[in-house]
C-alpha cells in the first residue's frame, strides 16, 4: 500500500500538471518562443517555486540547467544558481527504517549519530564509529527515493516525447540531449553502490595525484548506504580557516588545476559536482574531495576535439574549427554553412589574443555561451561541467591571490599538460618509438580490414548519436514513403469509381502525393 501512495503522490493530476508546466517552461525558453498553445513561460520566481514544489529530482535538474547560459536568459540562469541542494533531514521513523534495512546487524556500530551531519536531496550523511574504533561517515539513501527517481523519470520522459517536434535537427546537444543524459545520471547516482564503485575507481586512477579520497568500506555499504572514513578538514573556499593553518595556497592551486587538467583532458574520468562544499582542506594541508555521485566520462575524441577547437579559434582556422566541433557532437552535418561561418567569426574574436589578455575564464566561459545562445547548436553537458570546473577555480583563486587572472595564471599550467591530453608523449623520441612498435600489428589490422571486405563481412560501427540519427531519419523517410503509396494507391482506386466526385477526389490524393514528394525536413 505505501508504494500504491507513494505512486499516487509523485504521479497526481495536479504534479502532472505542474511538470507540465515546468517542461513548457523549459521548452518556451530554449525556443525563444512567448508562447505554446494556452501557455506562457513561468517567470523566473515562479519556477524556481515550481522546482522546489517539484522536489528532489527536479532539483538536481535544475541544477544541471542553471549552468546552461546558452539555453537561457541570464535573469531566468541566476534565479536557478540559487538553488541549494539542501533538504530538510529524514524524520526519525524513515531513518530508523532506512537503517535496519542497510544494517541488517548493527552492532558493527559502536556509535551512530542520529543528527544527520549534512542532507541533500538523494541521501543524509551521519557519523559513526565501527567496533573496531574506526571514525566513518555513513552516506544513508533518502527513504523511498528510488521509487521517486524513476516515476520522475517517466513523467519526463512521457511529456519530452510531447515536445519532441519543437527540437532541432541541427545539434545533438538541445534539451532532450540534456534531459535523456540527466535520467540517466540520476538512476545511478540514487545507488550507494555506484557511488561507491566511482569512489573506488577514482581512488586508483587518481592514486598518485597527491589529493586525498575518503577510504570506503565495501564489506559494510550496499545499495542503501555507503560506510568511508569520516574526513575533517575547512572548506577550500574558508580563507581565514586555510590562512591559520599556514597552508600554501598557491600550492594548493596548483595541485587542484593539476588534478582536474588530468579528469578533463588526460583521464577523462570525471568529477561532474564541483563545488567548494565537496573540496577540503585537512590539518596537514591536503585536498580532500568528496561526494561521487556525479561522475563522469569525457571520451578521447571529445577531449582532443576540446583541444583542437580552442587551438582553431586562437588561429582562426575556420576548416578546423568546424571538424572539432563535428566531433565534439556539437554538430550534425545538415548545420547550414552561413551560421557556421557567422559562428566561427564570433569565437574568432573572443579569442583574439589582445582581449584575451585581459579577460578573465568566466569572461570567456560567457562569452562563448554568449555566442551560442540564439543559435541551434548547443554545447555537450561535459563541455558545460569543464567551464564550471575553470570557474570555480578562478574563483578560488581570486579569493587567495591579489589580481588573479585564470586565463593568465592557469592556462600556462593547461599548456604544459596538452601533450598529455593529445597523446603526444614527452619528446618525439618516445613517440616514434611507441609507433615503431606498434608498426607490426597495424599492418596486422589492415590486412584483417582488407580480408573482411573481400568476403563481405566486414562490420562498420557508429557513435551512437550518428546511429540514432540516422535511424530517426530512416525512420522518417520509410513513414513518408508509406503514405506516398497509401495516397497513390487511393488516387488510382478513386478513379476506378464510376461517380462524379471522384475525379477531385482522385486529384487532391495526388496533390498530397506531391506534396509528400517536394516536402523537406520533417
Amino acid at each position: 500500500m505505501r508504494y500504491l501512495w507513494l505512486i499516487f503522490r509523485q504521479a497526481n493530476p495536479y504534479r502532472c500538471y505542474q511538470v507540465f508546466r515546468f517542461l513548457v517552461t523549459v521548452f518556451l525558453l530554449f525556443k525563444r518562443r512567448q508562447r505554446w498553445l494556452l501557455w506562457t513561460p513561468f517567470s523566473p520566481e515562479d519556477l524556481v517555486a515550481c522546482v522546489r514544489s517539484l522536489g528532489s529530482s527536479f532539483l538536481k535538474l535544475a541544477q544541471v540547467l542553471a549552468t546552461r547560459a546558452d539555453f537561457f536568459e541570464e535573469a531566468y540562469v541566476a534565479r536557478l544558481r540559487q538553488l541549494h541542494d539542501r533538504m530538510p533531514a529524514m524524520s526519525v521513523a524513515q531513518q530508523q527504517r532506512i537503517f535496519r534495512r542497510a544494517f541488517p546487524q548493527p552492532e558493527v556500530f559502536t556509535e551512530f549519530n542520529d543528527k544527520a551531519l549534512a542532507s541533500a536531496s538523494i541521501g543524509q550523511v551521519h557519523r559513526a564509529v565501527l567496533a573496531t574504533g574506526d571514525v566513518v561517515a555513513v552516506k544513508l539513501l533518502r527513504a523511498d527515493i528510488q521509487w521517486i527517481v524513476r516515476i520522475d523519470i517517466f513523467l519526463l520522459t512521457l511529456f519530452q516525447w510531447l515536445f519532441k517536434p519543437l527540437f532541432s535537427d541541427q545539434t545533438r546537444n538541445s534539451i532532450e540531449a540534456v534531459l535523456r543524459a540527466f535520467s540517466q545520471m540520476i538512476v545511478q547516482e540514487v545507488s550507494m553502490q555506484h557511488e561507491l564503485a566511482n569512489l573506488e575507481h577514482f581512488s586508483q586512477v587518481y592514486a598518485e595525484r597527491g589529493i586525498r579520497f575518503p577510504q570506503p568500506y565495501p564489506h559494510l555499504s550496499s545499495d542503501l548506504a555507503l560506510v568511508m572514513s569520516f574526513e575533517e578538514g575547512v572548506r577550500i573556499d574558508d580563507v581565514a580557516a586555510i590562512r591559520a593553518a599556514g597552508v600554501e595556497f598557491s600550492t594548493l592551486m596548483e595541485k587542484l588545476v593539476l588534478f582536474y587538467t588530468e579528469q578533463m583532458l588526460v583521464k577523462g574520468y570525471f568529477h561532474a559536482d564541483p563545488h567548494p562544499g565537496n573540496l577540503l582542506v585537512n590539518r596537514a594541508g591536503e585536498l580532500v574531495l568528496l561526494d561521487f555521485g556525479m561522475v563522469s566520462r569525457i571520451p578521447s575524441p571529445v577531449r582532443q576535439a576540446m583541444i583542437y577547437a580552442v587551438k582553431a579559434a586562437y588561429e582562426r582556422n575556420f576548416e578546423m574549427l568546424v571538424s572539432a566541433v563535428r566531433r565534439m557532437g556539437i554538430l550534425t552535418e545538415q548545420a547550414p554553412q552561413d551560421q557556421l561561418v557567422d559562428i566561427a567569426e564570433s569565437l574568432f574574436a573572443i579569442f583574439d589574443s589582445q582581449q584575451l589578455a585581459a579577460s578573465s575564464m568566466q569572461d570567456l566561459a560567457f562569452g562563448v555561451l554568449q555566442v551560442l545562445h540564439d543559435q541551434p547548436f548547443k554545447l555537450p553537458q561535459d563541455v558545460i561541467y569543464v567551464m564550471r570546473v575553470s570557474s570555480l577555480i578562478e574563483g578560488l583563486g581570486t579569493q587567495y591571490i591579489e589580481n588573479f587572472n585564470g586565463i593568465k595564471d592557469i592556462l600556462p599550467i593547461l599548456k604544459d599538460n596538452l601533450g598529455k591530453a593529445l597523446g603526444d608523449g614527452e619528446s618525439l623520441v618516445p613517440l616514434l618509438r611507441k609507433e615503431v612498435m606498434q608498426l607490426p600489428l597495424t599492418l596486422i589490422k589492415t590486412r584483417k580490414v582488407v580480408e573482411l571486405a573481400e568476403q563481405g563481412e566486414l562490420t562498420v560501427r557508429m557513435a551512437p548519436a550518428d546511429r540514432e540519427y540516422l535511424l530517426n531519419r530512416l525512420a522518417l523517410y520509410a513513414r513518408r514513403f508509406l503514405w506516398l503509396i497509401f495516397w497513390l494507391a487511393l488516387a488510382f482506386y478513386l478513379l476506378l469509381l464510376d461517380a462524379p466526385w471522384s475525379g477531385y477526389g482522385s486529384g487532391i490524393c495526388m496533390l498530397l502525393a506531391l506534396f509528400l514528394i517536394v516536402r523537406k525536413g520533417h
